[in-house]
């Protein structure tokens, strides 16, 4: 699915700013028929939980509406019209007046709706869309949703961050010809010092087999370094400045489609030329070993909760080149799409997850004593379950596939890798990721309960992510006894797999402003001691390529006697101050820049 943008045959409008807003609960049963009572306003994008103080909406579980007035622009009479939603979290209704025109599940990629013929240029139209935020066994992420005494639901969920819900991310209205470029997919290569641009253009319309698609690369500076024709070829780019980690550089593929000569549609897809490869125990970017460096992130600020905010996306980055990161995983779901063009632009590196995160109920088990039951039953999260995942993975490498700074999918956050059924789980997915996309390298984030002798999927990857927390949930202010432990699990996942190993979460909760001249839990110097621990057993050992810590910010998360106003375990507060450890991070990475300790050292 293209990205929207303005080009000679496009045009774009945003639909962004203050929407009516109503809870389900308070509206009649048509909604999308009239407008909305009472006269609530959010804005587009944020989620909305924690825009009011009114507690039943912040607490909703549910449908909540959205809705705005809209007019076509005048000037796109004979056009194709598209409505497309950066995301809904998690399930959405989309109504143009009385009329059903699309429905989506899933709260982290995007969808659209032709309303070519169902609205006019010129006129205007009312733009209703219901927004459910329930979770169940059958979506990713689970959740399970009870009704009280009282009659109201309530949602649970086993993931460790606060179920944000709304229209997060921008909506758009945008116009195309009626025969018209569908999709674009680039995958590049090297050969010498040439790039190589395999292309594939999908075009849908009318006389879509009637037209002539034209394709050429253009460099940073305007000129056209390549060129061909037909819906699929290679193009060589001669001299070819390569999309590095910290040094990006990106082409632009103009495609066009003509008929007798004239162009009848354009679009430009911007690329980076850039190789991905796992060799031995190296990860190689542009067939040199990359060290990651970095953070799992979350979506999360006061007020907008998950809303993409474009000054928060600079600032973020900003924070993460001065610490000196050179990537971050999407924990745990596709970021906006915004995001991900920033870093394309900036080369920052990134490892690009699906929302499958809670598929372990030995987790909820841990936290309650209660005997979890087996994660991959039927009655859990078995082959419905499956399948809904499946569809995810292909939204999201449909969307993210011609970023060059995504350079590994990660296919799931601490699943219950250790349990019977987690292979016939994953396998097939693992086969459709190769398929719908052979050149990257996949990934999982391994949870504790999983050991290098009861896992039963790591084989099926290529890299072994590992989520560890000695030190913190286990042998809390022992960093003596945590180091050594750390170390014999890490070997241990080497030893059996003989694959590339990285640390994808490791942290400990920090309060900001506590002291300690002790190994005090939560205190600042603690955070410190603990990272320079793992870092340790990190540079003792040869196969490791990779440290994110988590987390990047603190964060909120559902209420409950185990968090204190969310997760504190960032090494920036949620409003972006930094902690003592965001200091120790920076002296270590920006003397790594992007290589093995081993390697920085000799080098």
């Amino acid at each position: 699915m293209l990205s929207p943008r303005t080009t000679p045959t496009r045009d774009v409008v945003g639909l962004d700013g203050l929407w009516r807003f109503a809870l389900g609960t308070r509206t009649g049963a048509t909604p999308w028929a009239s407008r909305l009572v009472p006269p609530l306003e959010v804005p587009v994008p944020a989620s909305y939980n924690d825009l009011f103080v009114d507690p039943e909406i912040r607490d909703h579980v549910g449908t909540v509406w959205y809705q705005r007035d809209v007019r076509v622009p005048r000037g796109w009479t004979g056009e194709r019209l598209v409505l497309r939603f950066g995301s809904v979290t998690h399930a959405a209704q989309v109504y143009v007046d009385d009329q059903l025109v699309a429905e989506h599940t899933g709260g982290y990629t995007p969808f659209e709706a032709d309303l070519t013929g169902i609205v006019e240029p010129g006129a205007a139209f009312r733009l209703t869309v219901g927004v459910d935020n329930r979770l169940t066994n059958v979506t990713i992420p689970p959740g399970t949703v009870t009704t009280g005494p009282d009659g109201r639901e309530r949602q649970s969920y086993l993931h460790d961050f606060y179920n944000y819900a709304g229209i997060a991310r921008p909506v758009r209205l945008y116009s195309t010809p009626t025969t018209y470029i569908e999709d674009v997919t680039v995958v590049t290569g090297r050969d010498g010092a040439a790039g190589t641009v395999d292309y594939l253009v999908g075009t849908a319309g009318a006389h879509a087999e009637a037209v002539a698609v034209r394709v050429r690369a253009v460099d940073e500076a305007g000129r056209t370094v390549a060129e061909g024709e037909g819906p699929e070829g290679v193009l060589r780019v001669e001299d070819v400045t390569l999309w590095q980690p910290g040094a990006a550089y990106l082409y632009d593929l103009v495609v066009e489609l003509a008929v007798d000569g004239e162009t009848f549609d354009s679009y430009t897809q911007p690329f980076g030329v850039r190789t991905v490869e796992v060799r031995g125990s190296d990860f190689l970017i542009n067939g040199e070993p990359f060290y990651f460096t970095g953070f799992g992130k979350h979506e999360d600020t006061p007020v907008r909760g998950k809303g993409h905010d474009d000054a928060y996306l600079v600032h973020d980055f900003q924070l993460m080149q001065w610490t000196g990161a050179n990537s971050f995983r999407t924990s745990h779901y596709p970021y906006a799409e915004e995001v991900l063009d920033f870093a394309d632009r900036h080369g920052i590196v990134v490892i690009d997850e699906t929302a499958a995160v809670g598929l372990n109920l030995g987790v909820q088990g841990g936290l309650t004593g209660v005997p979890p039951t087996p994660t991959f039953a039927p009655e859990n999260f078995g082959g419905t379950t499956r399948d809904v995942h499946a569809q995810h993975l292909r939204e999201l490498i449909e969307r993210d596939k011609n970023h060059p700074s995504v350079v590994m999918w990660c296919l799931a956050n601490e699943p219950a890798s250790n349990e019977d059924g987690a292979r016939e789980y994953f396998e097939p997915l693992v086969e459709l990721a190769r398929k719908l996309d052979p050149t990257r390298p996949l990934t999982y984030a391994a949870v504790m309960f999983a050991t290098p002798q009861n896992d039963q999927i790591g084989d099926l990857f290529d890299v072994l992510s590992i989520n560890r927390y000695y030190g913190w949930y286990l042998f809390t202010g022992d960093l003596a006894t945590a180091e050594g432990y750390l170390e014999q699990d890490l070997r241990g996942w080497v030893q059996r797999f003989g694959k590339p190993v990285m640390m994808s979460e490791y942290g400990a909760d920090t309060q900001p402003g506590l002291h300690s001249v002790w190994d005090a839990p939560w205190s600042e110097e603690y955070q410190g001691d603990f990272l320079a621990t793992y870092h340790r057993v990190f540079d003792r050992i040869p196969e490791f390529v990779g440290e994110h810590v988590w987390n990047f910010a603190d964060f909120q998360t559902s209420p409950g006697i185990h968090r204190v106003d969310g997760n504190k375990k960032g090494v920036f507060t949620r409003d972006r101050k930094p902690k003592s450890a965001a200091f120790a991070l920076r002296r270590r990475w920006r003397g790594l820049d992007g290589r093995k300790p081993g390697q920085a050292a000799a080098g």
